[in-house]
């Protein structure tokens, strides 16, 4: 990114890596942040390797925005492979993610887990 593409929001992303939050007072539901710069490729084009992830109790991940690999997006012949690696998995689903800027990304992140804890009748 350019100067006048500065990601203001960045350094709040940076900042939230290796932190666990719980989500309840019991421990059911938890989210998890690994947030690392990484050189800048046609694959992470923002210069971010990172992992934002909601878990329930036994470990088993129920969202993650992620761009640790690409995706197929589609099926048959016609499947094609992500360039970019941005990707949402929410329950068993992956689909590609559009990277904006950091702050979007948690503000994205955040959306995703509320509605999976409304889902689940938490909230």
């Amino acid at each position: 990114m350019g100067r006048s593409d500065r990601d203001d929001g960045l350094d709040n992303l940076l900042d939230l890596d290796g932190q666990i939050f719980f989500l309840d007072g019991e421990g059911r539901y938890w989210v998890k942040f690994d947030v690392k710069r990484c050189a800048i490729t046609v694959e992470r084009p923002h210069g971010l390797r990172y992992s934002l992830t909601m878990h329930d109790r036994a470990g088993k991940r129920l969202v993650g925005f992620d761009n640790a690999h690409a995706i197929n997006m589609g099926s048959g012949p016609g499947r094609r492979v992500s360039k970019t690696h941005d990707h949402l998995h929410r329950f068993r689903t992956v689909k590609a993610y559009d990277y904006r800027n950091a702050a979007e990304l948690l503000q994205d992140f955040w959306a995703v887990v509320d509605g999976v804890l409304r889902e689940l009748g938490v909230i």
